[in-house]
């Protein structure tokens, strides 16, 4: 059988899930178990070890299915993009709350009162989905319990006008491999998050981006042509343009999210010997444009 991607499909020497029956041999199949994430931003790791570097991260409100779990770890699938790992296991509930509405600030907090001077329970990041209970004055009272203030969230179908907009206004935020917050996040993360919190689907690193979105563009020597929105990739890096000529982007150059002209960015890569492998055109900013 070929090989599929395990990034993407749950199956490891002991067990996979069971919608890959057929697909993939296992000693058992296993249909999975929904459960939520209750932490403010979850790692998901590789292997169940606390060193691991992190691969991505579940946020507070996703779901994911459960296959396994021993010794305090959960291996798990997220249903945002299909991400395969493991999450400690006391960072999800069983007890499933569907998203109403979603964190449209890049980041808010949660709180135990309807009182912004009561000490926050946790901060959200930006896309994080909601279970709302009720609005209260202004704030919104989550099913789970806790407070968030109203003008940092949005009904879940409500998109962002401009996904290039999102990750501009990310600028400054520190780079962290396998981040998807404020608080740290990767060139992958930033095309993703941006992108999602405008209604268009993206999947999580930049190979599975470059494979999956948008149309292929002619890579010229002067790269011109180019549109706001439009993706340059690297092999393991991507950008974002902001016109014809600056791109913004999570690098560990700066170690930071960051605006620069492509023509510098691409020099600059180039002198490590890696050469720009793709440059596609979305055919939208934002859902509200399909």
């Amino acid at each position: 059988m070929p090989r599929l991607d395990p990034r993407l499909n749950a199956y490891r020497e002991d067990l996979a899930a069971e919608s890959l029956r057929g697909k993939v041999q296992a000693p058992r199949y296993v249909a999975g178990v929904k459960k939520q994430v209750i932490r403010a931003a979850v790692a998901v790791r590789r292997r169940p070890v606390p060193t691991a570097g992190l691969d991505t991260e579940a946020l507070f409100g996703e779901v994911v299915t459960v296959y396994d779990e021993a010794n305090g770890w959960a291996w798990v699938q997220l249903d945002r993009d299909g991400y395969v790992g493991y999450v400690p296991a006391n960072a999800l509930t069983p007890e499933l709350r569907p998203a109403t509405h979603k964190v449209s600030a890049l980041g808010t907090f949660l709180y135990p009162a309807p009182d912004i001077k009561t000490a926050p329970i946790m901060h959200l990041s930006i896309n994080a989905p909601l279970a709302v209970a009720e609005h209260v004055d202004r704030f919104y009272r989550l099913a789970g319990g806790g407070f968030v203030i109203d003008r940092h969230a949005s009904d879940k179908s409500r998109c962002a006008r401009d996904f290039v907009e999102i990750a501009e206004r990310l600028i400054g935020t520190p780079y962290l491999w396998g981040g998807r917050t404020r608080v740290g996040i990767d060139c992958s993360g930033l095309v993703q998050v941006s992108m999602e919190a405008a209604g268009l689907r993206a999947p999580r690193d930049t190979d599975m981006q470059q494979a999956q979105l948008g149309v292929a563009l002619p890579i010229t020597p002067g790269l011109e042509g180019l549109e706001r929105g439009d993706l340059v990739f690297w092999p393991g890096h991507v950008g974002i343009m902001c016109d014809a000529f600056m791109m913004v982007h999570a690098n560990a150059h700066h170690m930071a999210v960051t605006v620069e002209p492509l023509a510098t960015a691409a020099q600059r890569i180039a002198r490590s010997g890696t050469e720009i492998s793709a440059i596609k055109r979305l055919p939208a900013l934002s859902a509200l444009e399909k």
